[in-house]
């Protein structure tokens, strides 16, 4: 008798049932529908869609749609920007594959920022850094990894992601929503496939803990 051989599990294996297909599909409609995909590409892909049969061949259908957004509308109220002779580096893009990547303290944030999780585990702190327009809007996808959004008191946030045997969610507030007519919106979209995408709101860095109540 042969040695037995002993993989670790590979979820990239798994089957997907018809409901991943819809959920793929219909990434791909609004794809076609904000002009990033041509009718000739959306047939093809949908045709790939329904005929894959594991997460492996599914994720590459929409993995290049992740890191694009319609264009954001323009600034209704004065924005936070850099502050003279403050220098903030700037980030377009978080990457993290079978590591770590974190954002966090000052720094700039465009208006859209891109972030990816495979395997791996992003931080996106928006407590300390200056957004450079009213409207934001992050494209964070993660498979079998984590993309955690912190937002501020005073952020509007809009979740608008696709969970595919994961969780793409707003979870429940750390400190009392302060969000008003002139508040920064952050919009976050993008996917989850068998990981986490999710937002919270959460105290200043450093607030004490007997400042913050019961909330």
């Amino acid at each position: 008798m042969g040695e037995i051989e002993n993989r670790p599990h590979d979820p990239s294996l798994m089957r997907i049932s018809d409901a991943d297909r819809q959920r793929v599909a219909d990434v791909l409609r609004d794809a076609a529908g904000d002009g990033r995909l041509d009718l000739d590409e959306l047939e093809e892909r949908l045709e790939q869609t329904w005929a894959a049969k594991t997460y492996g061949e599914l994720v590459p259908i929409t993995l290049d749609l992740q890191a694009t957004g319609p264009v954001a509308p323009p600034a209704a109220a004065p924005v936070r920007r850099p502050a003279p002779g403050v220098p903030a580096v700037g980030h377009a893009s978080s990457l993290a594959i079978m590591g770590e990547c974190k954002r966090q303290g000052l720094w700039s944030v465009p208006e859209h920022h891109s972030s990816f999780a495979l395997m791996g585990s992003v931080v996106i702190d928006l407590r300390e850094a200056q957004l450079t327009a009213h409207h934001t809007q992050i494209n964070a996808s993660a498979i079998m990894g984590e993309v955690k959004i912190i937002v501020p008191a005073h952020v509007h946030v809009v979740v608008d992601g696709t969970p595919i045997m994961g969780e793409f969610t707003q979870q429940k507030d750390k400190v009392p929503s302060e969000v008003g007519p002139d508040s920064p919106t952050v919009r976050i979209r993008g996917m989850a496939l068998m990981g986490s995408v999710s937002v919270q709101r959460q105290p200043a860095p450093g607030t004490p803990k007997k400042y913050l109540g019961t909330y």
